[in-house]
């Protein structure tokens, strides 16, 4: 059965309240998981778990963290993602909005780049695939 956008960002923002502490309201689409909501990377294990709970999907961690693009010489130079690095990030993550990222793409900001509306995607590529 296919759940709605809207039923899928409630149950998105219940397991970032539950994981992070956060309020209801700070939690919108636009909100970053890192720079708006305080998300460490220990807190993403938390948010993968209550999300495979919640809409009884697997996570492989790959796909939510491309640690192996943003560490690997062929798609990094300087600390700066390459245009094929891009290329291969926007395959991996076609349910993130990387538009922002691709005018500066630094690793360092990488992880502030994700919002809730991305991981309501990436929920909705999982569920009602």
């Amino acid at each position: 059965m296919a759940l709605s956008e809207d039923e899928i960002f409630t149950k998105v923002q219940e397991a970032l309240v539950d994981a992070l502490g956060v309020d209801d309201d700070e939690t919108t689409r636009d909100a970053t998981l890192v720079g708006d909501l305080g998300a460490e990377s220990i807190d993403f294990l938390d948010i993968v778990f209550k999300l495979e709970k919640a809409f009884d999907i697997q996570i492989p961690r790959e796909e939510l963290s491309p640690e192996d693009i943003l560490t690997n010489s062929q798609y990094v130079q300087d600390g700066v993602v390459t245009a094929d690095g891009m290329a291969e990030l926007k395959k991996r993550m076609p349910w993130a909005d990387l538009s922002k990222f691709q005018e500066n793409p630094r690793v360092q900001d990488f992880g502030n780049l994700l919002t809730v509306g991305d991981l309501c995607n990436y929920v909705d590529s999982k569920v009602n695939q």
